[in-house]
């Protein structure tokens, strides 16, 4: 009720409201409108761009998707690694010694094919940790752009997977078998990408760019690839390093039989694609690899992702898995089987694992 004396008129009421709520209005107008262009912001509009992955709202990945692009970012790295060979502008060099005391050889090739691998990677999931052998010169970075698109096969095959992009860690190997590179033995060339999750492979890809061929596998999905369906107990293929051939021959002839076949070829990439059905005219055939020192986990990462894909092993010489986290550097030598076995290999390997620190 109204003081007594006064009467309050309806018209005057309504001003005094209007007014309220005009001063209300200039108040929050710019916050509110400040709120509604974060939120449009937030949200991409359709057919607009979308959030940048390893950015995603809860950090995750879409494996499918990575392993579209490492595919491609195999194939690009071999691009660059077959022109400075054609060209024979390797200009090469050596970058240390191995524990075995050999030079270890470095190449136009490794730098280029390298630089291309680790941007576009690097460009398509910015927060995924990725370990290559070469380092990367931030002076020399390159912009290497996605367009996003994932091929048919993979399509077909492979179902999306979000994982958290704090489990993730990428090995990448953009020239493999750099010494026989150098001496023009092009088979033995691979560019190599491995998506481990937690520590464990799951994602492998192996390129040989001389031929354009492209292996890829994910566990758990599917490949392009498949395992060889058989072999011959009595005249087993072993395939070793070229440089350890002699230290491994004496004693996988004692474990598998005097009828042993050794093949000695270079690039562990190649030495997994041995075990393989692989559609390529000069592409050896083994049934077992054998590794018996020190390697770095780029070298084998893709390998034993795509060997445990299609059922396959690959553990230390004792038979323990290999984790592909931590250290860049496999202490206890490999090896490698599919269709056969494995647990039984170990136990012929005794005298192999003594070597494999050394």
């Amino acid at each position: 009720m109204a003081p007594m004396g006064i009467r309050l008129s309806p018209l005057g009421m309504a001003v005094f409201c209007l007014l309220g709520l005009g001063v209300l209005y200039h108040l929050y107008s710019g916050f509110l409108a400040g709120r509604f262009a974060f939120f449009m912001l937030s949200e991409p509009a359709a057919g607009g761009p979308e959030t940048p992955h390893g950015s995603a709202p809860g950090g995750t990945v879409d494996l499918r998707e990575l392993l579209a692009v490492s595919v491609l970012a195999a194939v690009r790295g071999g691009e660059e690694v077959k022109r400075v060979r054609e060209g024979n502008v390797l200009n090469a060099k050596a970058k240390g010694k191995t524990r075995e005391g050999a030079e270890e050889q470095l190449t136009t090739g490794d730098l280029l094919s390298n630089r291309r691998m680790f941007y576009l990677l690097k460009g398509a999931f910015p927060a995924v940790q990725i370990n290559s052998e070469e380092r990367v010169d931030t002076a020399d970075q390159e912009t290497v752009s996605w367009d996003r698109s994932i091929p048919e096969d993979i399509k077909q095959k492979i179902q999306p997977q979000e994982v958290p992009a704090e489990s993730v860690t990428v090995w990448i190997d953009p020239l493999d078998a750099t010494q026989e590179y150098t001496e023009d033995l092009r088979q033995y060339v691979t560019t190599m990408v491995c998506v481990a999750v937690n520590g464990k492979p799951v994602i492998g890809v192996i390129h040989k760019p001389f031929s354009s061929y492209t292996a890829w596998a994910m566990v758990d999905g599917g490949s392009n690839v498949k395992a060889r369906s058989s072999y011959n107990e009595k005249t087993p293929r072993i395939i070793v390093s070229r440089s350890h051939a002699g230290k491994v021959e004496q004693v996988a002839r004692q474990t598998f039989g005097n009828k042993t076949v050794i093949i000695a070829a270079g690039g562990a990439g190649y030495k997994v694609l041995a075990l393989l059905d692989v559609p390529e005219k000069n592409q050896e055939k083994a049934d077992v690899y054998i590794h018996v020192t020190y390697i770095k986990k780029w070298d084998i990462c893709a390998g034993n992702a795509v060997l445990r894909a299609l059922g396959g092993h690959m553990t230390t010489l004792t038979g323990e898995e290999i984790s592909y986290t931590g250290s860049d550097g496999n202490e206890g030598g490999l090896i490698a089987s599919i269709n056969m076995n494995h647990k039984a290999l170990i136990e012929k390997l005794p005298d192999l694992e003594k070597t494999s620190h050394k």
